[in-house]
C-alpha cells in the first residue's frame, strides 16, 4: 500500500508563495505576512488577517488561496479570516520589501509608528534614484495602504507603503 505523502504547515506555506496580491503582484500572500496560521486536522485550515478591516483584495486573495491548494491536490480547504491580532507592516518578510522596492514602492521605513499622529514628517528614500530628498503629495496613493510621494532628485512619482 502506498503511503499518501505527508502535509506539512511548512509544505503548505512553500505552495502559498505563488498566491500573489492582486494589488501588487510582485508580492506574495506569505511575504505580505497575511498567513497566520495553518491547521491541518481532517481538512485543511488557512487563517489570513487582512492588511486593513476592508481591504478589497481579501475575497480574491481567499479564492485565490483556495483555488491554489485545491489544484496542488488539497483536498477540503477553508479559508478563515480574523482581524485580530490587527495586521502591521511588521509581518512583511524582508524579501517582500525588497520585492516592493524592484516594483517601484517604497517599502515601510522601519517599524510601526504613530508619527502620522502627530504630524511628524517621515523621510521616504526613492525607490529609483535612492535619494532621501522626496516630498508626500497624499497621504493615499493607488490605494488606502500606499501613500503618494515624488523624488525631488529623479523627478519620478512613487509609492510608499506605509507604516502602519
Amino acid at each position: 500500500m502506498v503511503k499518501p505523502p505527508t502535509i506539512s504547515p511548512e509544505k503548505v506555506l512553500e505552495t502559498l508563495r505563488s498566491v500573489m496580491d492582486p494589488e501588487i503582484p510582485v508580492l506574495s500572500v506569505v511575504d505580505m505576512g497575511v498567513i497566520r496560521h495553518i491547521e491541518i486536522t481532517d481538512h485543511l485550515v488557512v487563517t489570513i488577517t487582512p492588511t486593513y478591516s476592508g481591504c478589497p483584495a481579501m475575497n480574491t486573495i481567499e479564492e485565490d488561496i483556495k483555488k491554489c491548494l485545491l489544484d496542488n491536490g488539497h483536498k477540503n480547504v477553508d479559508v478563515k479570516t480574523v482581524l485580530q491580532p490587527a495586521w502591521t507592516t511588521d509581518w512583511l518578510t524582508a524579501h517582500g520589501r525588497e520585492q516592493l522596492k524592484a516594483y517601484g514602492i517604497a517599502p515601510p521605513q522601519g517599524s510601526t509608528s504613530k508619527r502620522a499622529l502627530f504630524l511628524e514628517d517621515e523621510t521616504v528614500p526613492c525607490p529609483q534614484c535612492e535619494s532621501k530628498n522626496t516630498i508626500l503629495v497624499s497621504e493615499f496613493g493607488s490605494t488606502a495602504c500606499k501613500a503618494q510621494y515624488k523624488c525631488k532628485d529623479c523627478l519620478e512619482p512613487f509609492d510608499y507603503f506605509k507604516c502602519i
